[in-house]
C-alpha cells in the first residue's frame, strides 16, 4: 500500500485501495431480478398500466419480473413489520436486482401510496441494507402536461436508499390518451421513451449486480467495524 503519511485523518487499517481484480466476478446466470412498484389504487390506474407494460419489455429484453399490489399495505408505523404486505414488500425489495418506481403526479408531488411503500423499505435491517447496490428507473404519470416532479422526487429517494438510479426516467403527459380500453400502452415517443428506460435499466443491472458487494464497500464503514472489533477484543482481553 501506497504511504499514508500525508493523510493523518486516514484510518490506515480501513483504507483499501481500488482492485480492478475485483472489478472481475463469475458473471450471474439467472434471469436479472426487477421488483415494480406503482402509486394508484384505481382500477384505472396509469401507474400500474405503466409498469405492467414495463414488467412486459424487461421480460422480452430477458429479465424475471414481479410487481407488488400496494393495496392493502398499512400506513408506515401503523402495523407491525411482520404485517403479511410489509413482509411481501421486504421479501420482494430483497429478492430485487433493480427496481421500477412508476408514480403519479398528484398536488405536484408523488402519491403518499408511492412514499409508504418506499418508507416500509428501511435503509437497513440489522447489518443488511435491503437497497442499497440495486438499479433503479424512474417512471411518472400526469393528468395533464407533462411535469418532472415525481421522477425528481423518486430520484432523491433512490440515491437516499443508495440505490443506482440510472440515467433516463420516463415522464407520461395526459395518461389518460395513452392507454387503451385494456390498459395497454398506444404506440407514441411516451411509450418509445419506456422502452429506452427498459432497456437501460436492464444493462445498468447486467452491468452492476454482480459488482454490487465491491461498489458499496465503504472506508467509513470498515473504520466503523474495525472500531467495534478493537472494543470487543479490549474487552475479551480485561475478561
Amino acid at each position: 500500500m501506497p504511504e499514508l503519511t500525508d493523510l493523518p485523518n486516514l484510518s490506515s487499517t480501513a483504507v483499501s485501495l481500488p482492485d480492478l481484480s475485483r472489478l472481475r466476478p463469475v458473471p450471474s446466470k439467472h434471469k436479472p431480478r426487477i421488483l415494480l412498484l406503482y402509486g394508484s389504487l384505481r382500477q384505472r390506474s396509469f401507474s400500474r398500466f405503466a409498469a405492467e407494460e414495463s414488467a412486459r419489455l424487461l421480460e422480452a429484453f430477458g429479465a424475471e419480473c414481479r410487481i407488488y399490489n400496494p393495496s392493502g399495505l398499512p400506513l408506515p408505523d401503523d402495523a407491525p413489520a411482520d404485517h403479511p404486505k410489509v413482509a411481501e414488500l421486504r421479501e420482494l425489495s430483497a429478492w430485487s436486482e433493480g427496481q421500477v418506481w412508476s408514480s403519479p403526479e398528484r398536488h405536484g408531488s408523488i402519491t403518499g401510496i408511492m412514499k409508504a411503500q418506499i418508507d416500509w423499505i428501511p435503509l437497513a435491517i440489522g447489518a443488511v441494507r435491503p437497497t442499497q447496490g440495486k438499479t433503479l428507473a424512474l417512471m411518472q404519470v400526469s393528468g395533464g402536461s407533462q411535469s418532472f416532479n415525481a421522477v425528481n422526487q423518486l430520484r432523491q429517494l433512490g440515491r437516499w436508499m443508495r440505490m443506482i438510479t440510472i440515467p433516463n426516467q420516463s415522464s407520461v403527459a395526459k395518461a389518460y390518451e395513452q392507454f387503451d380500453d385494456a390498459g395497454r400502452m398506444k404506440p407514441s415517443a411516451y411509450y418509445d421513451r419506456i422502452v429506452d428506460v427498459m432497456e437501460e435499466l436492464m444493462k445498468f443491472t447486467l452491468l452492476t449486480r454482480d459488482y454490487s458487494p465491491y461498489l458499496t464497500d465503504r472506508y467509513s464503514e470498515r473504520k466503523e467495524e474495525a472500531a467495534k472489533l478493537q472494543e470487543r477484543l479490549a474487552s475479551n482481553k480485561a475478561l
